[in-house]
């Protein structure tokens, strides 16, 4: 059989021209079908920490190392973050689910039941995480209706025991052995 005939003979073929490309729910229902991690992106500003949960994070490059997580527009917390010298990166482990909906949660008490470490350069990070990021604000991309923030890594660490935790489909997930 050849690569043409296996093509033709799917049960399943998606009727592309029926997507509703303007459709803000299906574009999130679509979107979240790719499963992504969950990240604290977090500093200690102005005498407390302030943080957010972002599952748009992604590796960029090793040489130099950089990363980035995408913002909504709308958030009135980055405006706070990016004036920190370092921010800290906690990818969160898989029994973290309470420590990215208190960081996706309205309001400036995100941290009050959280265990979260501080570094010399203002970095928050969220203590039982499987890895952790120091970086720097690198570039600033505004892209509709997010800002995508691209990060030098400066420090780093990761612990391989802690499984990620892992959104898809709208709900908290966690992998299996």
């Amino acid at each position: 059989m050849t690569v043409t005939q296996q093509h033709t003979e799917r049960a399943w073929v998606p009727a592309l021209s029926n997507v509703k490309v303007h459709d803000p729910a299906e574009l999130r229902r679509v979107f979240g079908t790719f499963p992504t991690g969950v990240t604290a992106v977090a500093a200690f500003a102005r005498g407390v920490p302030l943080g957010l949960a972002a599952s748009s994070f992604t590796s960029v490059s090793l040489d130099p190392p950089i990363v980035s997580v995408s913002i909504a527009h709308s958030s009135r917390t980055w405006p706070r973050l990016r004036e920190v010298p370092r921010l800290g990166i906690s990818v969160l482990g898989a029994q973290q689910e309470d420590a990215s909906r208190r960081l996706a949660a309205p309001g400036d008490d995100r941290f009050a039941a959280l265990a979260w470490r501080v570094t010399a350069g203002g970095a928050v990070f969220i203590e039982g995480s499987s890895a952790w990021l120091e970086c720097s604000v690198h570039l600033e991309v505004s892209v509709g209706d997010h800002i995508v923030v691209m990060l030098r890594v400066h420090e780093l660490d990761a612990d391989p025991a802690v499984a990620p935790l892992v959104f898809h489909g709208s709900r908290y997930r966690q992998l299996q052995p």
